[in-house]
């Protein structure tokens, strides 16, 4: 972890991005029953905690897709992170709708994608990664190219793993779970037993929660 995706975490617990249940649960889009909830449309709302993620997903694709010439924001969460990483990098930018409009063109992508393009597409998180890699498969059907995807966040459930490797996307992440749980675990901001718990629902998310 660098000294920017350090901050990037210290600034989730401040701000409260984080939130736990860790005797309940939210409901991720996927289905899956969490005691933990990362907010991350908050960070927009926070210009020190925004621009620290903007320059530390710009390094991530400098580093990891240099052959990178578009950003894609995947609706709607994605979207700002794009307008701000696309201007750190001085490339073009386009957003991808969760479907095609029912009206005018008819289009997914919106923006100018040129023929020899690689997209990068960017989400704030990733669960499972069903909703980013079905945003992926239309910029494909569109006929673009797609060299990768990142995200602030990652739950790294191994769903997802598997999920992008079957659909044979890139994609690399600047902050993962277990790294979030150990930091709360450090500032006592969590118990022990709690951080059990917490990785206990890691291990197999889909079956929690447990007695």
């Amino acid at each position: 972890m660098t000294a920017l995706t350090d901050t990037i975490l210290q600034d989730l617990i401040d701000h409260k991005i984080v939130q736990l249940k860790v005797e309940d649960t939210f409901t991720f889009a996927s289905g899956i029953k969490s005691p933990i909830y990362t907010d991350l449309r908050q960070t927009i709302s926070y210009p020190k905690t925004r621009k620290a993620i903007t320059l530390a997903l710009a390094a991530l694709i400098q580093e990891k897709y240099p052959q990178a010439t578009v950003i894609a924001g995947v609706a709607t969460a994605g979207i700002p992170q794009a307008a701000l990483v696309a201007a750190e990098l001085n490339l073009p930018m386009v957003y991808v709708r969760s479907k095609p409009k029912d009206h005018g063109t008819g289009r997914q992508v919106e923006g100018v994608i040129q023929d020899n393009d690689q997209v990068v597409l960017i989400d704030d998180l990733i669960s499972t990664g069903g909703s980013v890699i079905d945003t992926a498969k239309a910029v494909v059907r569109e006929g673009h190219q797609v060299a990768g995807v990142v995200s602030i966040f990652s739950y790294g459930f191994p769903d997802a793993d598997k999920n992008f490797a079957e659909a044979g996307f890139a994609f690399a992440p600047l902050l993962t779970y277990s790294a979030l749980i150990n930091r709360l675990a450090d500032q006592k901001v969590v118990s022990a037993d709690e951080h059990d718990r917490l990785s206990k629902w890691h291990q197999d998310p889909w079956a929690w929660p447990v007695q």
